[in-house]
């Protein structure tokens, strides 16, 4: 039987209770890549109407990341920008970039978080949006980034284009969400938690 902690209320927890709940939810983010590659499989049967699955659309656009000589940061984001469609379906990016963030380099997870807005310019007008709305970006530092945007969001979704399998994918996977956080707002404060080491966010 698993620890627990000694209080009912938060405001009457210990610093015991605190460390030892810190501890189980590092221990339970051990399991994460496997959570995030069982939700990846999940969208092989997610939203309809288009050529291929979400899950077919992500492998596509991992593998053109990968074969443009993306780094794994940025492929890793290419598989699973749309992870958040089945419990997210109005703000899938936003969603996805909250997963990844801790992860990776801040501009990695900029991308995932915008790939809808330049997505839009491809549909958004035809229903009575604004395809120009990313056009608002254009000052921004991480701007010239939008050709990766586009791979995202311009819709790969054309059946028979070559692929690598999910399994191709998974020691990337791994190996990103199994690192331990770098970004200091996802690291314990606590003295003596005993926080993990901080990665490097470039994944060198």
């Amino acid at each position: 039987m698993n620890q627990m902690v000694s209080f009912r209320r938060m405001q009457d927890g210990s610093r015991e209770d605190y460390l030892l709940l810190d501890q189980s939810e590092r221990d339970y983010a051990v399991g994460l890549p496997d959570r995030v590659l069982e939700a990846l499989r999940r969208l092989d049967h997610s939203l309809a109407g288009y050529h291929v699955s979400r899950l077919g659309h992500s492998l596509q656009v991992a593998t053109r990341a990968l074969i443009d000589g993306a780094d794994d940061e940025l492929i890793v984001a290419a598989l699973i920008h749309d992870i958040g469609d089945e419990l997210a379906p109005y703000n899938h990016a936003e969603f996805a970039a909250a997963i990844i963030r801790p992860y990776v380099r801040a501009e990695v997870s900029w991308i995932v978080e915008q790939h809808g807005l330049f997505q839009n310019y491809y549909y958004v007008h035809h229903l009575g949006g604004d395809r120009n709305g990313r056009d608002r970006f254009k000052d921004h530092p991480w701007y010239r980034l939008r050709g990766v945007l586009r791979a995202l969001g311009s819709g790969v979704i054309r059946s028979g284009l070559p692929s690598q399998p999910l399994a191709a994918f998974e020691p990337l996977v791994r190996r990103i969400f199994g690192r331990p956080a770098h970004d200091p707002r996802y690291v314990s404060v606590l003295p003596s938690a005993s926080p993990a080491p901080a990665a490097d966010p470039r994944g060198a």
